[in-house]
C-alpha cells in the first residue's frame, strides 16, 4: 500500500473513531506509520483529504452495485437489485458515509462531490439509457438528469433510514417497498 492509501485509510480510521473536529494531523500520521511531513507531501490539511475519502466511498458503491446488479435481468428485478445494493451498502458504510457528508460539509471540497460521484452517474445513465432503447421505461426520458434524481431519491431514502434514523425493520421494508414502487412507476 503506498503511503498517499495509507493517509487516506488512517484518515478515515481516526475520523470515525475520535470525530473530524478532535482528529489530529498527528493521529493521522500515528495512525498511517509516516512521518508528519510525509502527510504534507500529499495533503495542506486534514480536510483536504475528504474528496478522496469521497472517491473511496464511490467506489465501494460501485464494487456493491458491479456485484450485486444482474444487467441481463428484465428492468424491474435491475432497478429493485440497484436499491437493494444502496441500501446495503449505506447500511454497512453508514459510519463511513456519516463522516463523509459532515467532514464535506466542514471544507471547501463540496464542490468536487459531481466530479467524484460521476462514476455512479454514468452508471446509472447507461442503465437508463440502455433500458431506454429496449423499451422497458419512456422513451421520453432525459436519462442525465433523471439518472441524478434517481440517485438522490433511492440514497436519500437509504441515509434517511440507516444515518439519521433508527427505523424497525418493518418501518425499513415498507419504505424499500414503496420507493420500488414509485420508481418503477415513474419511469414506466
Amino acid at each position: 500500500m503506498d503511503k498517499k492509501q495509507k493517509i487516506i485509510e488512517a484518515t478515515i480510521e481516526q475520523f470515525m473513531t475520535k470525530g473530524i473536529e478532535s482528529t489530529k494531523i498527528s493521529d493521522i500520521v500515528k495512525a498511517a506509520g509516516i512521518a508528519q511531513g510525509t502527510f504534507y507531501l500529499y495533503f495542506p490539511s486534514k480536510f483536504s483529504v475528504m474528496p478522496e475519502i469521497a472517491k473511496f466511498a464511490v467506489e465501494e458503491i460501485m464494487k456493491g452495485i458491479h456485484s450485486s446488479v444482474d444487467l441481463s435481468q428484465e428492468f424491474d428485478d435491475k432497478i429493485e437489485q440497484l436499491v437493494q445494493a444502496v441500501f446495503r451498502i449505506t447500511e454497512q458504510k453508514k459510519e463511513l458515509f456519516a463522516v463523509l457528508y459532515a467532514g464535506l460539509a466542514q471544507s471547501e471540497h463540496l464542490k468536487q462531490w459531481e466530479a467524484i460521484y460521476s462514476p455512479f452517474y454514468d452508471w446509472v445513465y447507461n442503465f437508463l439509457e440502455e433500458s431506454v432503447q429496449k423499451g422497458e421505461i419512456r422513451q421520453n426520458i432525459d436519462c442525465a438528469r433523471t439518472s441524478r434524481i434517481l440517485i438522490g431519491l433511492i440514497e436519500s431514502t437509504a441515509e434517511q433510514l440507516y444515518l439519521y434514523d433508527t427505523p424497525t425493520q418493518e418501518e425499513i421494508d415498507a419504505q424499500y417497498a414503496e420507493l420500488i414502487l414509485f420508481s418503477k412507476s415513474a419511469l414506466k
